[in-house]
């Protein structure tokens, strides 16, 4: 593994215009389609198997073997739904690559379908990001007038339909039943499973939902081959991952790297810690992954690693807060957001979530006892593990973490009676000061 970026999906953001076909068909784009309509389909699920790859929304679920599962004696139509619902806070990853090369995408949604033989595909997209919709509707239409997408794609006889579809702007839809269900014309909630999607998703037909950069992640893979992409990042965690790096470190941004690199290299290339302050706490996967400090600073970023420390690899949103940073603050804006998206089908999530946030703003106010900190775990531990989906366990990871790796700065609040940072010096109290 080498710590150095590895621009693949990123190589080419900065030609001119990427995002449209003639850009793209003149870079070597869409030939890993016709190569792949070339093979069998088991073929090209076999390839991204041998590869490696990981969903690249969270989880880090094999790819190919979430693929294998769709049961092909199933007479209904199998589709495939891509999940550009980006919402987590802190990730930013997937709109920027939607407007940068739409066709990669589409690309990898055509070789996806192929392979699972679905003839229908859609692309889900967060509704406030209007100009990511038209950006991929305008490369949907270049794509079906080139005949990448349609009928006979390519002289194959395959043929294949893409809908972008907006949904309404809600942090749920980004869980892949929710999503499902706003697809279908219900309201965003979580499903039961079993059944689950690969049985029985979108109009109860088998479904694979992907995230963006994973399905985009595939025409390199069937282009440049499986060994090329496992040869980067470590023994288990495949491939190249697109880190987005925001908060306080000099240059914020998107930086594409070999799993496995640490968050030194990274905010090293980022350049370094806003100048006169030290990082406090980060999170590798966006706000709903337990929150890490300087002491993992050399902690291999891939799923197994991140998972040892304690926390999760999720979106690799790296979200880099400094010394001047309030932990009580910050993690109450969290719990506020996460309370604010909660569907409110089950008792945990939407009852827990609301008590949290009370406790949290009695504490950062200086208000209550230690005696809290230990009723905000017992909450958390009636919540974690007991909701139809992971946004209530989600919003528990950095209540706890907090807690962990932060208790006397709760305390500190108790004793000054409120925040002890002063204002003039803390960003996040400032803002919040300003807004209230």
């Amino acid at each position: 593994m080498t710590d150095t970026l590895t621009p693949v999906l990123t190589e080419d953001w900065d030609t001119e215009r990427p995002w449209r076909l003639s850009s793209y068909e003149a870079r070597g784009g869409y030939a890993a389609l016709t190569k792949a309509l070339a093979m069998s389909q088991d073929d090209v699920i076999a390839a991204v198997k041998d590869s490696g790859l990981r969903g690249r929304g969270g989880a880090g679920f094999p790819t190919g073997m979430k693929w294998g599962f769709i049961p092909q004696d199933n007479p209904r139509p199998k589709y495939l739904v891509v999940n550009a619902d980006e919402s987590e806070p802190g990730t930013c990853k997937d709109v920027p690559l939607m407007m940068a090369s739409p066709h990669t995408l589409i690309e990898g949604v055509v070789i996806s379908s192929y392979a699972i033989r679905a003839h229908r595909a859609f692309i889900y997209v967060r509704g406030e990001v209007l100009h990511v919709v038209r950006r991929l509707q305008a490369a949907v239409a270049e794509a079906y007038a080139a005949g990448h997408l349609g009928s006979d794609i390519h002289g194959s006889g395959y043929d294949l339909e893409l809908v972008v579809h907006a949904g309404a702007g809600a942090y749920i839809c980004g869980e892949e039943t929710a999503l499902l269900d706003s697809l279908e014309g219900r309201r965003g909630q979580p499903r039961l499973r079993p059944p689950f999607p690969a049985v029985a998703g979108l109009y109860a037909s088998p479904t694979v939902i992907n995230n963006v950069e994973s399905i985009a992640s595939v025409p390199g893979i069937i282009g440049r081959g499986p060994t090329w992409f496992s040869a980067m990042g470590t023994e288990r965690s495949k491939g190249h991952g697109i880190f987005s790096l925001s908060g306080h470190v000099a240059r914020p941004g998107q930086y594409e790297a070999p799993l496995g690199i640490t968050l030194r290299t990274l905010i090293d290339l980022a350049g370094g810690m806003r100048e006169g302050h030290q990082l406090k706490f980060w999170t590798p996967g966006g706000s709903s992954t337990p929150l890490l400090t300087a002491e993992h600073l050399d902690v291999p970023l891939d799923f197994e690693a991140v998972g040892a420390a304690g926390s999760m690899l999720g979106t690799r949103a790296l979200q880099i807060f400094d010394d001047t940073t309030c932990v009580v603050r910050a993690t109450l804006r969290w719990i506020e957001f996460y309370k604010h998206e909660s569907c409110g089908k089950c008792t945990p999530c939407r009852e827990g979530t609301w008590w949290l946030v009370q406790v949290l703003a009695k504490l950062e106010k200086g208000e209550g006892s230690a005696a809290d900190l230990d009723q905000l775990l017992d909450q958390c531990d009636n919540i974690l593990g007991r909701s139809f989906c992971a946004l209530a366990d989600g919003a528990t990871s950095p209540v706890m973490s907090s807690i962990q790796y932060f208790r006397d700065e709760y305390l500190a609040h108790l004793e000054h009676g409120g925040c002890p940072f002063d204002p003039a010096a803390s960003t996040v109290f400032a803002t919040a000061g300003a807004s209230a």
